[in-house]
């Protein structure tokens, strides 16, 4: 098992309990206080990159990030508990998924061909399409137990709006020409401490890292839930 993988698995199952706990608890406000300050935190790191050389369409980028995160913020305080495991299984889950499916299966498939290998050339179509998979799956098996499919289905997007997030994030790093989120703001000894609570040490990502695919997918299903 690789350092990074150690990481991500170790952060990842601390976040998740400590979301557990939050959701169980006052209605669910712990989770949403959480969520605002991961949000808060990303937009710190965020307004760091421009430390970094930006151009125009870098800036338009950046604004849309934050405006993800404003209206992901937004619809995470405006839902119950019950809409909760839907993002949790589709969004944290397709993360999940794919990033081990594609350690386990990636290139025995699809030997040299990768999905997006200009924006993240790490993605392998094997952990994509399983990630996928798992996702919608985890979110329609909670879908027929509550029997809310004609009311919920649009949380049947949460597993490709991770991707298309995920997607968004990369390419916003890549423009600036930055490989973690924290890599910049985590020079100064005062972040560097925050960083570490989402595992964010040097080398590894930080909260924006953490948070890019909710954000996303929580501002589009706010958009849609707005105009049905």
């Amino acid at each position: 098992m690789d350092k990074n993988f150690r990481v991500r698995l170790i952060v990842g199952v601390g976040i998740f309990l400590v979301a557990m706990l939050a959701l169980y608890t006052f209605d669910s406000i712990p989770f949403k206080i959480l969520f605002g300050l991961f949000a808060f935190m990303s937009a710190i790191e965020l307004a760091s990159f421009f430390k970094k050389k930006h151009t125009i369409y870098n800036i338009v980028l950046a604004v849309l990030e934050l405006a993800f995160l404003v209206c992901g913020t937004i619809f995470v305080a405006r839902i119950n508990v019950d809409y909760f495991w839907y993002i949790i299984l589709g969004v944290p889950g397709y993360d999940i998924f794919a990033y081990l499916f594609g350690k386990m299966f990636g290139g025995k498939v699809f030997k040299k061909s990768r999905p997006f290998p200009h924006i993240s050339k790490n993605k392998t179509w094997e952990g994509t399409i399983l990630g996928l998979s798992m996702a919608v799956g985890m979110v329609a098996i909670k879908m027929a137990c509550a029997g809310a499919f004609t009311t919920d289905w649009i949380y049947l997007l949460c597993g490709p709006l991770a991707l298309c997030g995920d997607l968004f994030e990369s390419h916003l790093k890549r423009c600036f020409k930055v490989k973690d989120s924290n890599e910049i703001i985590i020079k100064n000894k005062f972040f560097e401490k925050l960083e570490m609570c989402v595992g964010g040490s040097e080398g590894h990502g930080g909260f924006l890292d953490r948070i890019d695919s909710s954000a996303f997918a929580c501002t589009i299903l706010l958009i849609i839930s707005c105009l049905l």
